[in-house]
């Protein structure tokens, strides 16, 4: 990484519920090439979204300062990283189980489609672990298009959604 490079704050959704912690340690040291890790969130332990008969997952994130662009850190980087923890990227197992899945949620304050991926991530104001785990990253961030913080988005969806079980027993770190 070029240290002259000014630095985008990259927030970093992690899930996987094939040998999760494993590779969710395995996700996050490989991330840590990509930039500085500012901070990263409790583990969630969660049910599967869509097809039910898998294991459970367990979710975290994580703030990276990177000097890539959004569309680089997806394409070249969280993609190289779940392609070397075994992520399978068949469109057919899209909610199956995983070794690793890697979201870009938010970058700086953008709003726009990267690639194929939107920002910010609209599984954020849907996913009550996502919100929780993004509002743990930085609490006074306030969501770009919906103009309001992240533990407010996380509050509400929490009323409505269990978020999951906090893994204490889990530090990523």
């Amino acid at each position: 990484m070029m240290s002259d490079q000014p630095a985008n704050r990259a927030f970093v959704a992690l899930g996987s519920n094939i040998q999760a912690r494993v590779n969710l340690q395995r996700a996050v040291e490989r991330l840590s090439a990509l930039g500085r890790i500012v901070r990263i969130s409790r583990v969630l332990e969660t049910e599967p979204i869509g097809f039910a008969d898998q294991p459970r997952f367990l979710n975290a994130a994580l703030l990276l300062e990177t000097p890539f662009t959004a569309a680089r850190l997806v394409t070249e980087s969280l993609w190289a990283v779940e392609a070397q923890l075994g992520r399978d990227r068949d469109p057919k197992n899209t909610s199956g189980p995983r070794t690793i899945d890697l979201d870009l949620s938010l970058f700086n304050n953008d709003v726009g489609i990267f690639g194929d991926h939107r920002i910010p991530d609209p599984d954020i104001l849907d996913r009550a672990f996502l919100a929780v785990n993004l509002a743990d990253l930085d609490p006074e961030y306030v969501h770009p298009e919906v103009q309001r913080t992240l533990p407010d988005i996380a509050a509400d969806l929490c009323l409505h959604t269990d978020p999951g079980i906090v893994r204490g027993d889990i530090q990523l770190i």
